[in-house]
């Protein structure tokens, strides 16, 4: 009787004792569909590189990227177009989508600045942004109502100078392609844009354009129709190998 009293204790003891088994980890839902990105025209280069990059990590996912100039993307997404991201090339953009409740929080996740562009071998003889004032001249520049725009004239009130434009165009890509055509003597591009694949045109620095610093904002859409995609997608933006590839692109630390 105590023998079997004893094996009764240890048996309620041991079984006490027993821990519960380990539940199995919950593996993150696989990411598939298309992602759509509203993106500045200046972030082409990059943002194509990182496509076919996310792509490659998510093979079930189609990135597809709408370029544009910001202003023109803004409007587009405060009228109900469908999109998951919004990458702008300044603060006061994406300011508009944001008051519209179209988008919640927002990180900078790079910068960039003007420079001055002229055709190959610059036949103009350009040398500064004084010669933006001379009517001999054929001047492109971004209309002031986008972000590159409203940049090049902020650089051109730091330098004191009034500028006599040709053309004002829609995005940086157009000014860029007037330049590159010859239809324009000069114009004012962001960096990376003069220093994109393919683009050929004679670079005039200005060390006024450190004081204009452009801040690109992103934010995942608030009616985004692939919400889990666009985070993704946002933090494949602000990672390292983002970072690395804007960085590569010419875009500055934000």
């Amino acid at each position: 009787m105590k023998r079997a009293g004893i094996l009764l204790v240890a048996t309620v003891l041991l079984t006490g004792c027993t821990a519960p088994a380990p539940e199995a980890p919950t593996r993150p839902a696989a990411l598939g569909g298309t992602v759509t990105v509203f993106a500045a025209a200046s972030l082409t280069a990059a943002f194509d590189a990182l496509a076919a990059e996310f792509e490659q990590q998510h093979p079930e996912v189609d990135v597809v990227v709408n370029y544009g100039g910001s202003s023109g993307l803004a409007t587009q997404i405060t009228e109900g177009a469908p999109a998951d991201v919004f990458a702008a090339a300044n603060e006061s953009t994406m300011a508009r989508v944001v008051d519209a409740g179209d988008a919640g929080d927002t990180t900078v996740f790079t910068t960039n600045t003007l420079v001055l562009v002229t055709p190959a071998g610059n036949p103009a003889g350009v040398t500064g942004l004084a010669d933006l004032a001379n009517p001999d001249f054929a001047i492109a520049l971004c209309d002031p109502a986008v972000p590159c725009g409203s940049a090049a004239q902020a650089l051109l009130d730091t330098a004191g100078v009034t500028a006599a434009p040709d053309t004002l165009e829609e995005d940086v890509k157009a000014v860029l392609t007037k330049v590159q055509l010859g239809e324009a003597d000069a114009g004012l591009v962001y960096v990376t844009d003069a220093h994109a694949p393919g683009v050929i045109v004679d670079i005039v620095y200005v060390p006024e354009a450190q004081e204009v610093v452009n801040r690109y904002p992103i934010a995942v859409l608030t009616g985004a129709p692939n919400p889990d995609a666009a985070q993704a997608w946002v933090d494949f933006v602000l990672s390292d190998a983002g970072q690395q590839a804007l960085a590569d692109a010419g875009f500055l630390a934000p």
